[in-house]
């Protein structure tokens, strides 16, 4: 049975770093076993194309394949040894293997070129391969298996949760057809045939990228991840934990700090892997809400009040509620809506608070309800929010277009600071640095893009770019929001 969790220093029975090579090129295929020149003559069999000779190989029936292969381009293939046997084990999609229809997993190789493989390991195959280029003549004992015609498979798209590179992983089964890929990356996943190794395609990378690439499958990254996070919990029990137990801040707040809604700042028990996107096109009577997030003292909240300032007509805040009561110059629900304590309560556990805190034995909330009414009334939404809403919000019906607002270099951020007549010192300067890695860490998979806020002008100007962009351009989002 071929193991994937063996490192690839693990040969028997295991699929492993050997592969049979080539995209780009259709796969020119020789029509008869004969001389090259033959090769434009008019087939002598109308119906049917004869694309390999049957033959004897000692005492076995074989047939006799010719595929054309380009130097240094893989042809998609992986192959496994079985005892001596060298075994194809899997034809990855857009490659000459695939597109000429001649190689089939379980077939078994025994000569190619007249160089006897059956024995050797597949790493020696593989260094044999490397060298090879031209038209490659395959000896093969057919598979017996016969298999049922493939179904079609439907390509699901979804945005990575992980940093993946092939060079560092010792249980791809071929590094040179594993495809590397960055948290946030779209993938378009084509082939799930196997449960642990996905064929698929960077967002993009289609047209000259003909040939797709192996990733981790969904349960199979989950399981290796689970393991990891096991042995350095083994390692380190000291250490587990400290990464959510952010300084707490001595100084008293003066304005409101929301609390964390019932959820946590981060699911410890979920492993991120891939999540299913879809595109989605905002229609032009329901904008986006707009959620900056970052730590303090990065800027988001002066690039949401220059956004209100400047385009009053188009931007609009959530009016919060509020148990305290109504100052004179107040008008209710221009202000705050303000609801008695019981009413409030009754709310948060109807779950219709994004998030909501208590200030001075008073009840502060932004409620789902109050964002919905400024998207119904054409206005886009904007909300500053702590990271522990996201998750209530990204369930809620809103679809909001979450930015990460982040700082620029510990000096950069200190100028900015200075600009401001703020004058930090460099373990509070630090400290910002570290909570910005903290948030992106855990809760990266909820942003859809981060703005770096070196300067203001610029940074406003980019955060604006963004948002339009909404309106011209269809976005990917969570699929079950389109369900």
């Amino acid at each position: 049975v071929q193991s994937v969790l063996k490192p690839s220093h693990h040969k028997d029975g295991q699929e492993l770093n050997a592969l049979l090579n080539a995209p780009h090129m259709q796969a020119l295929l020789l029509a008869h076993d004969k001389v090259a020149e033959q090769e434009m003559q008019p087939e002598p069999v109308a119906d049917e194309k004869i694309y390999e000779n049957v033959g004897t190989y000692g005492g076995e029936t074989v047939k006799i394949v010719r595929i054309e292969k380009a130097r240094d381009i893989p042809l998609g293939a992986t192959v496994r040894n079985e005892m001596d046997s060298v075994i194809i084990s899997r034809i990855v999609k857009g490659g000459a293997a695939e597109k000429s229809g001649l190689l089939h997993e379980g077939d078994e190789v025994l000569e190619i070129n007249g160089i006897e493989i059956r024995g050797k390991d597949v790493n020696e195959v593989f260094d044999l391969l490397a060298d090879m280029h031209g038209t490659l003549t395959f000896v093969l004992i057919p598979s017996q298996q016969s298999k049922p015609p493939p179904a079609k498979e439907t390509v699901i798209h979804v945005k990575a949760h992980f940093d993946y590179d092939p060079s560092d992983d010792p249980y791809v089964p071929c590094r040179e057809l594993g495809l590397s890929f960055q948290k946030g990356d779209i993938l378009h996943v084509i082939s799930q045939e196997d449960p642990n190794w996905w064929q698929a395609y960077r967002d993009g990378d289609e047209d000259n990228q003909p040939l797709a690439g192996l990733i981790p499958g969904k349960s199979f990254q989950q399981q290796r991840e689970a393991m990891k996070q096991t042995i350095e919990e083994d390692k380190e029990p000291e250490k587990s934990g400290k990464l959510w137990c952010a300084k707490k801040n001595k100084k008293k707040r003066k304005k409101v700090l929301y609390n964390a809604n019932k959820n946590d700042d981060y699911d410890n028990e979920e492993i991120l892997t891939y999540e299913e996107m879809s595109l989605y096109h905002q229609p032009a009577n329901r904008k986006r809400p707009i959620v900056l997030i970052g730590p303090q003292n990065c800027g988001q909240n002066e690039l949401r009040q220059r956004l209100m300032n400047n385009e009053v007509d188009r931007f609009a805040s959530a009016v919060p509620h509020t148990t305290r009561s109504r100052r004179e110059t107040e008008v209710a629900g221009r202000d705050y809506h303000f609801i008695s304590r019981q009413a409030f309560e009754n709310d948060i556990a109807a779950g219709k608070f994004i998030e909501y805190g208590e200030f001075e034995k008073n009840l502060y909330g932004t409620s789902i309800d109050s964002v919905r009414q400024v998207i119904n009334s054409g206005k886009i939404c904007l909300l500053n929010l702590h990271t522990q809403s996201l998750k209530t919000l990204r369930n809620s019906d809103l679809k909001p277009y979450i930015i990460f607002v982040a700082p620029p270099s510990q000096e950069r951020l200190r100028a900015l600071l200075a600009k401001e007549g703020k004058n930090p010192k460099p373990e509070e300067l630090r400290e910002i640095i570290e909570k910005t890695r903290e948030m992106e860490q855990n809760n990266g998979h909820y942003f859809d893009t981060a703005i770096v806020n070196s300067d203001l002008d610029k940074a406003y100007q980019e955060l604006l770019r963004l948002i339009n962009k909404l309106d011209t351009e269809p976005q990917w989002v969570p699929s079950t929001w389109l369900r």
